[in-house]
């Protein structure tokens, strides 16, 4: 006989009650997903890259997170500024791009050693044969 048992998971948002510095102005999330930033990369790396490479050099100094959220924050700003004018000036390409990215697993291919030409993969073996362990 099965028992149901509620869920431990929270159904409200985690909000982190820490207050950020006051001496740092607020800047909202990009708001996208994995698939338009993948698309969006190469001209983010061009466009942001005196942000990005403050940022670094940054990170480099001190590997406190606190230590470099003004640069983080710019080149947050940098991107969604990107982002913007992407939007404004070429949306149409711009979705084409990232909606095929996201449609076929972001251009990655998936290879499993013993797989394809090889022969046949682990789980698909029929009668597999265990060998010793040397210790």
């Amino acid at each position: 006989m099965s028992v149901y048992q509620e869920g431990t998971t929270r159904k409200e948002a985690l909000v982190d009650p820490t207050p950020l510095p006051t001496d740092l102005p607020k800047v909202d999330e990009l708001g996208t997903t994995s698939a338009p930033l993948k698309s969006a990369a190469f001209f983010i790396g061009a466009y942001c890259k005196e942000y990005n490479e403050d940022f670094m050099l940054c990170k480099n100094e001190n590997r406190d997170p606190a230590h470099c959220l003004k640069e983080g924050r710019r080149v947050t700003r940098c991107a969604q500024d990107l982002i913007t004018k992407m939007r404004e000036n070429c949306l149409e390409q711009f979705n084409q791009h990232w909606n095929c990215l996201e449609k076929n697993n972001q251009g990655l291919t998936k290879t499993i050693p013993g797989g394809g030409p090889q022969g046949k993969q682990v789980h698909e073996i029929s009668n597999p044969i265990f060998k010793a362990m040397q210790k």
